[in-house]
């Protein structure tokens, strides 16, 4: 075989090699746009210069602590400009960013932060609450600083032995980031959601968060200087890697402490608000509230959401409100987002009914993930792409995480075969397209027949008095289980069991239709997801 010239004299060198970063995309922000408006929190204005400076003052003060290459910082901060420094402020010193889940009880937080092996704790006194009996918990002894965010006005106690303020104050804005020795060096820690037994710690490296911070500007359409509102919380997968993703085309941050229909529909006017993201409860939240609270939309809005497939009827509700909703999927594992459900002009021509029902389906793999398909798990061979044949969700490219801290047994489970298990079950459309159709444990088997809970609640969301539906499966001696839903109900509207069971068989072949309905407030994690595993104990006393 002939030798390639190209095998020769053609070297990696610091001129022409550099290990993708995220952190560059500040940097360039503030070195062409440096008295743009960057982060806007209550009455705070802070433009990019002030943005990085904050940011390598941060990185400064932890390095004079000691802090540096492979050394966890843990945060416990809401949508704040503190969090949005911390996502820079961290990794500059070569560190890791554990941005931990604000929702979460003492006992898993003490859990994260022993595991992570928090050297620095950063922490909001919103949440004091929590982290103090967390700390009395873990054996971790990290250094305390409390954020004492002038716009949260409630109780907390300060609990540091200093205020990140003054903290800053000690570090220089003329600090020297360090940059990844190699691109694969780890940049964030991340725990899943935890439903049963303890999270899982999903590590992050710089090569994948810049890759997916950028994917993120291409599909999402965003041109200069868009204005994106926090509704999303930045601690869920680094907030789908916004915070580094808005400073490539140097926008603006609006942070937001708490989602609340009038604090959304008020930024998103006084000052056209471009972008949000958000769980199907944010749609919810918008769509249901009362008059008074809403706003004219100075434009359309770009509105992204995840998590379970949003309802047609909600889809239709968006759009008619002035917000364009693009479906979006991915996994804590995958940084957030990897799949969007890419838009097709010639869709636009479909009836309203059928626009909604494109809109529900997962999509394409995003330009950053290098390969997504359907697979049986057992021999991993390719689903038909027929939009009928259940397989697995798997996934394989640069943004998928590195690994499990501390867990090779699950990382070598989650990439069997050279793919990712996502766990979700899905199908494959002719055009390429995937839809979900359940998570592998939520799956509903009635005498011998496969239900999907996603079609079960997607009917009865189009009741007009359901504002929140789940389905899962009810032991039965006869068919071994039962579908059994869980509703809760639109403000001042009512509906009965009966009338709900009836429109089910309109829109459902009978054997999918729930035998068992209950209202009750449905019981959600701490980023918005139903709790299934808690509604399946509810299910078996129903």
């Amino acid at each position: 075989m002939a030798t390639s010239p190209y095998q020769f004299d053609l070297d990696k060198n610091p001129a022409n090699y550099q290990p993708l970063t995220p952190l560059s995309f500040l940097e360039r922000a503030a070195l062409v746009y440096p008295e743009h408006l960057a982060i806007i929190h209550g009455p705070l204005r802070r433009t990019y210069r002030d943005f990085y400076a904050r940011s390598k003052k941060l990185a400064s003060a932890l390095a004079k602590r000691g802090i540096g290459k492979g050394d966890t910082v843990a945060v416990m901060l809401a949508n704040t400009p503190a969090m949005l420094e911390c996502h820079y402020g961290v990794p500059m010193t070569g560190a890791v960013l554990n941005t931990l889940n604000t929702r979460l009880d003492a006992a898993i937080i003490a859990f994260s932060l022993d595991h992570g092996e928090a050297k620095v704790l950063i922490t909001d006194r919103e949440f004091a609450k929590t982290i103090k009996p967390a700390l009395a918990q873990c054996k971790a002894k990290p250094i305390i600083i409390d954020y004492n965010d002038p716009e949260f006005s409630g109780d907390g106690e300060l609990l540091g032995e200093m205020e990140y303020e003054d903290f800053i104050a000690t570090g220089s804005e003329d600090y020297e980031r360090a940059s990844p020795d190699d691109e694969w060096d780890a940049i964030a820690l991340n725990y899943t959601s935890g439903t049963t037994g303890n999270p899982k710690g999903v590590v992050y490296h710089h090569r994948g968060a810049y890759l997916l911070a950028q994917g993120n500007v291409i599909t999402c359409n965003m041109t200069k200087h868009p204005v994106y509102l926090w509704t999303l919380p930045m601690f869920h997968c680094n907030g789908w890697c916004f915070p580094w993703s808005i400073s490539v085309l140097a926008g603006t941050h609006v942070c937001l402490r708490q989602v609340r229909a009038k604090a959304i529909f008020d930024a998103i006017a006084d000052y056209k608000v471009t972008h949000l993201c958000g769980a199907p409860i944010v749609m919810s939240t918008l769509l249901n509230a009362p008059a008074a609270e809403k706003r004219p939309l100075p434009h359309v809005v770009e509105f992204f959401t995840a998590a379970a497939p949003p309802p047609e009827a909600v889809l239709a509700g968006m759009k008619d409100a002035g917000f364009n909703v693009t479906h979006i999927y991915g996994l804590t594992e995958t940084y957030g987002p990897s799949v969007v459900n890419d838009w097709k002009d010639e869709w636009n021509a479909l009836p309203a009914n059928e626009q909604a029902a494109k809109k529900a389906r997962q999509g394409v793999r995003y330009l950053a993930l290098e390969a997504l398909d359907v697979k049986n798990p057992e021999t991993m061979e390719s689903v038909p792409a027929d939009g009928e044949t259940l397989g697995e969700v798997m996934m394989r490219g640069n943004v998928v995480m590195k690994g499990y801290l501390k867990n090779r047994k699950a990382s070598d489970e989650a990439f069997a075969g050279g793919w990712f298990h996502s766990g979700d079950l899905g199908v494959k459309y002719p055009d390429g397209y995937i839809q979900l159709k359940d998570r592998s444990k939520d799956i509903i088997i009635s005498g011998g027949e496969n239900i999907s809970s996603i079609e079960v609640e997607d009917a009865l969301f189009k009741h007009p008095a359901v504002q929140a539906a789940a389905v899962v499966a009810k032991p039965d001696d006869k068919w071994g289980e039962t579908p059994c839903a869980f509703i809760e109900l639109k403000p001042e509207k009512s509906a009965t069991a009966d009338e709900l069971l009836a429109w089910c068989r309109q829109h459902l072949a009978a054997y999918k239709c729930p035998r068992h309905i209950v209202f009750t407030e449905l019981p959600k994690t701490s980023t918005g997801k139903i709790q299934k595993f808690r509604l399946r104990e509810m299910a078996k006393d129903a």
